[in-house]
Parts: structure tokens; C-alpha cells; sequence
């Protein structure tokens, strides 16, 4: 009746090897597991990466964990009472992880993590959680280097469940990173939010710009979206480009603008979708941009955040 209730069971604790991965990458480790005081039949040893999710539902909105990859470590074994099993894996990333970590800082609002769970007749044993980090790839690094060299503040990140029109996604969900406007948008953008939707051979960039509302109009959204191939992260001024995409998108969308203001000297980048600007713009260098990044995004990260807490922070409204 003990074991029936899982008392004297079996014990699993996972150990990755694999702290931090980038989208299109693997996370590795060994599940570790140890005998009790029966022996065990166990149907598998899965993992699964998991996130938390934000779902709106009317006029409310929740939380929820949302799994975005699983891997079958092993299938139908024994472990006699204090054998000791060590089990490999190896987890592949989505190309639409969101981002949970940039300049080896952890992202506000995001959380992430392996979960071990052992089926046992049947039933299932939750087992651990154990954080990992997800770092940008070079495109996605560039563009946060971009945003970090105008001027762009880091406000919030999350993940929110559903599609973006007109994007091909594998997963149904999507991240949002939030930045706040430099001064010299202040008047004009109240925030920026930035998603990005890879795969194998490049990354979509989706902007939308939230513009303030004057004293006789409302507010109101603008969105841009650009395609970057993988092998045009390097060598580029993505201080310059997303210069380019913020003065455009103003332009284009909001007509109260100074005369002139959003167009730059030079032409379009076609790898841009003709909207970033070439190489030969004026602005900040690639060691401008790093440093920058460092300074302007970081700053409204969280760094240490404690990864249970984050977890838990919705009490009963939030599990997996």
C-alpha cells in the first residue's frame, strides 16, 4: 500500500550539462535516478522544456505552462531498491524559443526550464524543474545591440499565447520584449515591443510601435515586419538598421512628425526588405553598439532572479 502511494519510491534529480543554448540548439544532462525500498517498473523517463505563457480569456488574463519541446529518455526499465541508473538525453530547442537571458542576464518576466517527469503505472511523477537559459542568436543579439545603441530601455518581457498574422510559427506562442522610447521618441512612442519568429534559415523581426495619444486623439499601434537571413548577422550596423526601421515606422505612421524627420541619407538594405539602411549610414560602430547593449538593456534586467520564486509568483494560478 506504501509503494501504491509512492512512499519508499523511487528518486530522480536531473543534472544538465547544458546551461545555457540557443534557439536551434540542444540542451544535454543525465537523468539521475535512485532505487528505494521496492523495486520499480518504469514505463519512460521523459523531458520536457517548459514555459510560462501568458492567455488572455475576455477581459482577464492568466498564466500557464506551455510545453515547447519533449524528449523520451528511456523506455520500459527496473530499478531495484538503492540501484542507481544514470540516464542521458538530448532535448532539441525550438527555433521559437523565446529568449530568457541576453549579456548573461536573466530576462524579467521570463522563465524557463527541463522538467523530469517518470511514468509509473500509469501515473506520473512530476520530478524536478530545472532552469536553463536561452541566449539570442546572432541576428536576434544584433537587433537588441541595435535598439541598446539608440537609446532603447529594456521595460518587460513575456510570453503570450497565440499567432501573429502573415507569420509562418510552428509553435502557439510568441515573445514580446518591451523597450521604452528614448527622449527622443518619448513624444511620439509610448513603448516599442519586439518579437522575434526564427527557423533554420533566418529570423522574422516583428516591431510594434504603441504611439501616444494627444489631447484630441487617441493612441494607437504600428507594426513593421523584416526578414533576416542567418549569414547577414555579421558585418552589419545594427545600430544604423534599427535607426532606420524606428524613423520609417514613425514616419509612415505618424503624420504629426516634423517635416523630413525619419529619412536618412542613404538607401535601403535590400536583406531588410528595403527599409534598414545601408552600410555607409552614419552611426554608431559594432563596438559602440556592444557597448552600448551592456549598458541600456541590462539596465532594466533583473539579474539573479530567483527562478522559483518566478515560478510561483501566481500561487495556484500557475502550474505545469
Amino acid at each position: 500500500m506504501l509503494a501504491a502511494f509512492g512512499v519508499g519510491s523511487a528518486s530522480v534529480d536531473t543534472v544538465l550539462t547544458t546551461s545555457a543554448v540557443q534557439p536551434g540548439g540542444f540542451v544535454e544532462g543525465h537523468v539521475h535516478i535512485t532505487g528505494g525500498d521496492h523495486d520499480v517498473q518504469i514505463e519512460q523517463a521523459v523531458l520536457s522544456l517548459v514555459t510560462r505563457v501568458e492567455v488572455e480569456s475576455g477581459d482577464y488574463e492568466h498564466h500557464a505552462g506551455v510545453e515547447l519541446a519533449q524528449v523520451v529518455a528511456a523506455h520500459s526499465f527496473r530499478v531495484a531498491p538503492g540501484e542507481r541508473q544514470s540516464i542521458p538525453f538530448r532535448m532539441p530547442v525550438p527555433w521559437e524559443a523565446p529568449i530568457t537571458e541576453v549579456y548573461g542576464q536573466h530576462l524579467r518576466g521570463m522563465v524557463m526550464g527541463v522538467r523530469t517527469e517518470l511514468v509509473i503505472a500509469k501515473g506520473r511523477d512530476k520530478g524536478d524543474l530545472d532552469p536553463v537559459a536561452i541566449t539570442p542568436l546572432p541576428v536576434q543579439q544584433g537587433v537588441l545591440d541595435g535598439f541598446a545603441a539608440n537609446g532603447f530601455r529594456f521595460k518587460h518581457a513575456d510570453v503570450e499565447h497565440g499567432r501573429l498574422h502573415g507569420v509562418q510559427q510552428t509553435l502557439p506562442i510568441f515573445q514580446e520584449i518591451e523597450f521604452w522610447p528614448p527622449p527622443q521618441h518619448a513624444g511620439r512612442i509610448n513603448e516599442v515591443e519586439l518579437t522575434f519568429v526564427a527557423n533554420p534559415y533566418g529570423v522574422d523581426v516583428i516591431l510594434e510601435f504603441d504611439k501616444r495619444g494627444g489631447v484630441f486623439s487617441s493612441g494607437h499601434d504600428a507594426y513593421s515586419r523584416f526578414s533576416i537571413r542567418h549569414d547577414q548577422a555579421a558585418g552589419t550596423d545594427w545600430a544604423a538598421v534599427v535607426d532606420g526601421w524606428v524613423r520609417e515606422a514613425t514616419s509612415r505612421y505618424f503624420s504629426h512628425l516634423p517635416p523630413g524627420y525619419g529619412h536618412g541619407g542613404s538607401g535601403g538594405h535590400g536583406g531588410y526588405g528595403g527599409h534598414g539602411h545601408g552600410p555607409h549610414h552614419r552611426g554608431p560602430g559594432m563596438g559602440t553598439v556592444v557597448a552600448a547593449g551592456a549598458a541600456g538593456v541590462v539596465g532594466g534586467i533583473v539579474a539573479g532572479e530567483v527562478f522559483e520564486e518566478v515560478f510561483e509568483d501566481d500561487g495556484g494560478d500557475f502550474e505545469f
